[in-house]
């Protein structure tokens, strides 16, 4: 570790995500949520904090057998069931596209108005800067809910979105290749998770399809991976940055 980077360390802290009150997990579509992040989320909403579930992408070219407008209700359906499942009741919905068919400086007013309204203490957003990730609309809606969260106290900028400021204090990206904190949580979180995922996403995954059976087998690989990196048996991994990490600081990139 570098001096620069161990100054860091020690001058600006990473926030402890499971420290705060209100949380904001915003997915691009739904069923996001629940497979980056869902264990965290049922452990929060268990523990009486308060959750936003925000997707922005209504998913209708998510399957070939069902017409576009009719898949859009029905993963709406899903996606309440799924949260609701979780612990979570409180689900809104943007209007943009699947397959990013929308302007991206509406994606970011629109992310705006939800947190101004919300003032959660900290989003979680897929991690947008993974080399790996090609899908047009977990790129938009990470860059979008990462410049928010980064300025969202300024009051008027905020107000260029028609929407007050909010004290976001943590940003936290799930399905990220770089985690740097771990949130604890156990088999039967676990199980809480994959039954959000595969008995209310039916229109993903029907049961005992292939790429359920390697989505799940995968979930519970990851979990047990970051339980060991967490010295527990089970666990979430986020790459977490505070206000002082968001801007002009490289080195909490990596």
């Amino acid at each position: 570790m570098s001096i620069t980077k161990l100054a860091l360390k020690f001058a600006a802290p990473l926030p402890r995500i499971e420290s705060f009150e209100r949380y904001l997990f915003i997915g691009p579509h739904p069923d996001d949520i629940e497979i980056g992040a869902g264990a965290t989320a049922a452990k929060l909403a268990a523990a009486g904090r308060k959750i936003c579930f925000l997707i922005c992408i209504d998913g209708r070219f998510g399957s070939v057998d069902i017409e576009p407008e009719k898949l859009v209700a029905i993963r709406q359906g899903e996606a309440r069931a799924s949260a609701k499942a979780l612990g979570v009741e409180d689900v809104r919905f943007l209007p943009f596209s699947d397959g990013g068919f929308y302007d991206n400086r509406k994606l970011v007013s629109e992310i705006a108005k939800a947190v101004g309204d919300f003032k959660p203490d900290v989003i979680f957003t897929p991690d947008c800067f993974v080399s790996s990730e090609c899908h047009p609309d977990h790129i938009n809606v990470g860059r979008a809910a990462s410049e928010v969260a980064c300025l969202a106290p300024h009051p008027k900028i905020m107000a260029e979105h028609g929407t007050q400021p909010a004290l976001v204090k943590a940003l936290a990206y799930y399905m990220t290749a770089k985690p740097n904190r771990f949130v604890k949580t156990s088999s039967a979180l676990l199980k809480k998770q994959l039954s959000s995922i595969f008995d209310c996403h039916l229109s993903q995954f029907p049961s005992g399809c292939d790429e359920g059976k390697a989505i799940a087998t995968y979930l519970r690989l990851r979990s047990i991976d970051f339980g060991l990196r967490r010295l527990c048996g089970h666990a979430e991994g986020f790459r977490v940055l505070g206000t002082t990490q968001m801007h002009c600081l490289p080195e909490a990139g990596d």
